[in-house]
């Protein structure tokens, strides 16, 4: 009875040895490897399995049966419950099963299961070796395979091109999961195929995973060529910067969707958000460059220059995208030979605008002094804005800047002509000294504030220039410090010349005088009141040492003559009282030079000692003290010492030199070389 079936139907010699088997060994084979389905169930794709071979798979078997039983046309049909010998199949006992078709699975979006039955047709139509009497039926079902092929490709073409579109959990997802494994699949039977040495298909290599690569970077271009719309808060933009902005971020969008959704769908190993970002990365690179070639206004050069250097760099480094982005790896979106000229351009006008506003701050300052208006006061100090609104905008700029181009050397680039403007503020100073209108002083008060803060600025934040410009700039400002304590104090020093006369003298070694010079300085250090508290402790500090070298400059005019120890000791006792009590009202008056009083001290004593060795060592410890401490100012002081002998004078300075020979310079403090003797 099986026998008689079997002859009921054409087969194929390859098979031969397989239909010799008993039926019920062949029916058992059949169902084992035929990939079924109930009426009531339904085929899901169940994940990447791309270890079985084309051709040696579930579906085989099945495929080859049912080419066994088809149609007139090799259509694949519905099996109708089997029997033999009018007994009902023991699996009709479970349900009614049916194959699922090529085109069922194409209107169920099983792309995957499609490709793997067409697979399987192609191992049975050309790993056969086919009869004479089956030629132009191998050729029909061929062409029908063929077709076959084109039709899953456009479904396949056409599920890939929808990539960015689906949403997670929805049925376009799982269509999209099986196109994919349905291109690796065919990917692997290409390459099964060049391993073989026989003739393959006219389809292959059907190069199905170029295909992939090729629609997506289709799929990239024409998302970037056609970006969603702005918000309407930023139409105000120009068409340059609107269009990278809008490519940007249908960028930020897409990734966002690749590493959130599309990963899901695609096997670790294909590293498919990295494929995605080289695409991106490679279609945003391009058109920057059309944009870049075409030259562009300053504002739109700094909008793409923020976009290559910053914005871009910021969005992939979010948590979300960073760690299945290398952007490392991506590089820049530009070549250095096409920023560079945008660079340049930013950084120009940059600097254009930084010094066009630093001169604009000083033109209103010059004005409102050539108006006879003084500056404003805050508790009681005058204050000008000169300082911190060029400091703020340096600051923005430069920082600003460096974020635009990447490069923090580049950024301080912009301020390298503030010497030249800080050069002008000078100019501006020695002016307004040189003209000493009434509101002069009040100016000069203000402006130390500004040189206290451009040095702050400089000093502590050096980063924003570039070093030569920052050491040009601090020198200006040292000379600004010292002119304008010299106009406030020169007055001063004026107003107190007759008292600094009586100093080194015998009426001052006999009297009191001392005391109304304290006096006086108080009541001038009353009048120099109004900058801010730290420039007058300054100004304070300078009028405190312009006093003390004024006191040892009279001292060793050597007017006054101590010929004898009594002489001396009283001397010594007098320039003591006088460091304490001058020291005291210094200090009580703001000054923060206590140094000063050291000097004064060490003085007296060497007045005071009458032994050799003792001067020598006091002298020596004078000069490592201040190491600009001279000969010179070593034998007006001993010459005070009538009772010194010339010989001994040579001797203590040559211990002197012995000391200074020894003695660093770095970082001393000077004093005698402001001391001017004869």
């Amino acid at each position: 009875m099986c026998w008689k079936l079997c002859c009921c139907f054409p087969y194929r010699g390859r098979r031969a040895e397989d239909l010799s088997a008993p039926f019920s060994v062949r029916c058992s084979r059949f169902s084992a490897r035929t990939r079924m389905r109930t009426l009531s169930g339904s085929t899901e794709p169940d994940g990447f399995k791309f270890n079985s071979l084309p051709g040696h798979g579930t579906k085989s078997a099945g495929c080859w049966f049912k080419k066994l039983f088809r149609g007139p046309r090799g259509q694949d049909s519905v099996t109708a419950p089997f029997t033999t010998d009018g007994r009902t199949s023991p699996r009709d006992d479970l349900s009614q099963q049916v194959i699922i078709t090529f085109e069922q699975h194409l209107e169920e979006r099983h792309f995957s299961e499609a490709s793997q039955l067409l697979m399987d047709r192609e191992e049975r139509l050309f790993g056969e070796i086919t009869e004479a009497e089956g030629l132009s039926d191998h050729a029909e079902n061929v062409n029908k395979l063929a077709a076959d092929y084109s039709v899953l490709k456009r479904h396949i073409e056409q599920s890939l091109q929808q990539s960015l579109s689906v949403t997670a959990g929805e049925v376009g997802t799982k269509a999209l999961m099986s196109a994919v494994k349905a291109v690796y699949q065919e990917d692997k039977q290409d390459q099964l195929w060049k391993q073989r040495g026989q003739t393959a298909p006219s389809w292959r290599p059907n190069g199905w995973k170029e295909l992939h690569d090729k629609t997506l970077r289709t799929l990239v271009k024409d998302r970037m060529d056609k970006p969603s719309m702005p918000p309407p808060s930023q139409v105000e933009q120009s068409s340059v910067a609107a269009h990278i902005n809008g490519m940007g971020r249908q960028l930020k969008m897409d990734l966002l969707m690749v590493v959130d959704v599309v990963k899901g769908c695609y096997p670790p190993e294909t590293d498919i958000c990295n494929f995605y970002a080289r695409l991106y990365h490679q279609t945003f690179s391009s058109r920057l460059r059309k944009i870049a070639d075409y030259g562009l206004e300053d504002k739109d050069c700094n909008f793409l220059l923020r976009w290559v250097n910053e914005f871009y760099p910021e969005l992939l480094q979010k948590r979300e995208l960073a760690s299945d982005i290398n952007n490392e790896a991506l590089g820049k979106l530009l070549p250095n030979e096409l920023l560079e000229p945008l660079e340049e351009q930013y950084l120009n006008k940059q600097q254009s605008e930084l010094m066009t506003y630093i001169s604009r701050v000083l033109e209103e300052a010059k004005q409102m002094w050539n108006n006879g208006e003084e500056p404003t006061k805050e508790d009681g100090c005058y204050v000008s804005p000169v300082a911190y609104d060029i400091i703020q905008l340096i600051n923005g700029m430069v920082t600003s800047a460096e974020k635009v181009v990447g490069d923090l050397y580049k950024a301080q680039t912009i301020t390298c002509k503030l010497n030249s403007l800080m050069q002008s503020f000078k100019i501006f100073q020695d002016e307004v000294m040189k003209q000493n209108k009434p509101n002069s002083k009040a100016i000069i008060k203000a402006n130390l504030g500004c040189v206290e803060e451009f040095r702050e600025v400089l000093s502590k934040n050096g980063h924003l220039f570039l070093e030569d410009v920052r050491q040009n700039c601090l020198h200006v400002l040292t000379d600004m410090k010292e002119s304008a304590h010299a106009y406030l104090l020169n007055p001063v020093h004026k107003d107190l010349k007759p008292e600094y006369l009586k100093l080194g003298t015998s009426e001052w070694l006999n009297k009191p005088l001392f005391e109304k010079l304290l006096i006086r300085i108080q009541d001038q250090i009353e009048n120099l009141q109004g900058s801010k508290e730290s420039c007058h402790q300054e100004l304070i500090g300078q009028f405190h040492q312009d006093v003390t070298v004024e006191y040892v400059k009279r001292l060793l005019k050597g007017d006054v003559k101590l010929k004898d120890k009594e002489r001396q000791e009283k001397a010594y006792m007098t320039v003591t009282d006088n460091a304490e009590r001058l020291h005291n009202l210094f200090i009580r008056m703001g000054s923060k030079e206590e140094w000063l009083k050291e000097i004064l001290t060490k003085i007296a004593e060497v007045l005071k000692l009458q032994d050799l060795p003792a001067i020598q060592m006091q002298v020596a410890s004078l000069g490592s003290a201040f190491p600009d401490l001279s000969e010179r100012h070593v034998s007006a002081l001993l010459k005070l010492k009538t009772n010194f002998s010339r010989a001994d004078r040579k001797t203590v300075k040559a211990t002197l030199s012995d000391t200074l020979r020894e003695t660093a310079a770095v970082g001393a403090r000077p004093f005698f070389s402001k001391v001017q003797v004869k």
